[in-house]
């Protein structure tokens, strides 16, 4: 994010990222719903190569060499993944129950036995294995439970878990995949956390019940996104114990056979995803290659959160309209060694008196993984600029099937999508 108007006052350049974030979120409210009542959208027009062999490459799709010489160009193969992984994600979308005056609002429409088959992405060779929920960690006025349920819904289906189980896939993917797939923001709840911006603690916790002063080495997430994935109620396990059983299971399952972890989200999904390696690769000793595919995610932790992903092993590819605002939110970034046109303001060049109370702020975040930049005004298919729009999935995997390369930005072959 550009900075080079960084205010005389950071409590000024706060105020303002508040201001941004709250009308940001605000104003792509409407985006799952977008997504949901997009109807031509047909899986057709974003056709994924499914007979492209893997096979030995694998692991250079899933980013062990963070994805060199495969952006720009953007690899066909690669291109293939992203948009197959981006079908699991529309398949959150697409399962879940939106309308608030259903007695099933915010829960999954569908059956785990049945669940890819009904979303529509049958021909997959994964099964599904298990559903997964968030909580969110606000503590509000008891009178709320009175409220109507799109009020009150604390925990809601945010996404599932799929196993490849079809040998031909198995053998054209080179291994056996487990994919994680989250959607973006959806219930009043949810919103209420996307707005708790500043930064909290991460694991491991050991520091953090015992020091009152974080050091500045402490890893640190945006604190709602944080609260989705470790909260709880007495009868809703957090999204957190949910992953950790399940990749326990399917670890002990398949552990000693060529496996990979893919997990991938849009939006709030993407935080979360994010949020979920970090936390894999921290708790299993014996966790294999896990890897983000990541759509118009916002920023997630700081530095010290970047460097402990990168000291993991975790592969993140971020997936990135240079038009859609929601990236460029919370807080802001003043030392990211890989944003494009190096725009981002160093931390070294401030004043040691600025940098400090900046650091103290809690708002200084930092972009992870390898970033693949794509723009809606690339595409001669977008004529809606809007914010709802430059942020909806469906953008996002119409830039990804058009995309060539950045001195030649969209295929002259890519044909529209659905009503965009």
């Amino acid at each position: 994010m550009k900075l080079a108007r960084f205010c005389t006052s950071p409590t000024d350049r706060l105020e303002q990222n508040e201001i941004v974030v709250t009308q940001m979120y605000r104003a792509s409210a409407t985006t799952s719903a977008s997504v949901k009542l997009n109807s031509k959208l047909s899986w057709n027009s974003l056709a994924y190569d499914s007979a492209a062999k893997l096979g030995n490459n694998w692991m250079e799709i899933q980013g062990s060499n963070n994805w060199e010489g495969l952006l720009d160009p953007l690899d066909q193969n690669l291109r293939s993944e992203l948009l197959r992984y981006g079908q699991f994600v529309e398949a959150t979308y697409r399962c879940f129950d939106f309308d608030p005056s259903s007695p099933t609002y915010a829960t999954c429409k569908y059956p785990r036995n049945s669940f890819l088959t009904r979303s529509g992405i049958a021909e997959t060779g994964y099964r599904m294995t298990k559903h997964l929920r968030a909580t969110c960690g606000v503590h509000l006025p008891r009178w709320l439970d009175r409220a109507p349920s799109w009020m009150s819904t604390q925990s809601s289906w945010i996404g599932y878990v799929a196993v490849c189980q079809d040998k031909k896939e198995i053998a054209r993917l080179g291994r056996r995949d487990v994919v994680i797939a989250y959607r973006g923001t959806a219930t009043c709840f949810e919103w209420l956390e996307n707005l708790r911006a500043t930064l909290t603690a991460c694991w491991p916790p050991d520091d953090v019940a015992t020091s009152v002063h974080l050091r500045p080495s402490t890893p640190m997430v945006q604190t709602g996104f944080f609260s989705l994935y470790t909260s709880s109620t007495d009868t809703c396990p957090s999204l957190q114990d949910m992953v950790r059983e399940e990749i326990k299971r399917v670890l002990d399952l398949y552990g000693d056979e060529p496996l990979s972890i893919t997990i991938t989200g849009h939006s709030l999904g993407a935080a979360l995803a994010t949020l979920t390696a970090y936390d894999i690769n921290s708790t299993f000793n014996n966790a294999p290659m896990v890897t983000v595919i990541s759509f118009g995610g916002p920023r997630v932790g700081n530095r010290s959160f970047r460097c402990q992903l990168e000291k993991s092993g975790t592969k993140i590819l971020r997936i990135v309209n240079s038009d859609d605002l929601i990236t460029k939110v919370p807080g802001f970034v003043i030392d990211d060694y890989d944003v494009a046109n190096k725009q981002a303001v160093d931390v070294a060049a401030l004043p040691s008196w600025l940098q400090k109370r900046v650091e103290n702020t809690h708002w200084v975040y930092a972009d992870v993984g390898k970033e693949l930049r794509l723009s809606s005004r690339d595409s001669p298919f977008l004529s809606k600029m809007n914010v709802a729009t430059c942020h909806d999935l469906s953008t996002y995997l119409h830039l990804v099937k058009g995309f060539v390369s950045s001195t030649c930005p969209f295929k002259a072959t890519a044909r529209k999508l659905g009503s965009i």
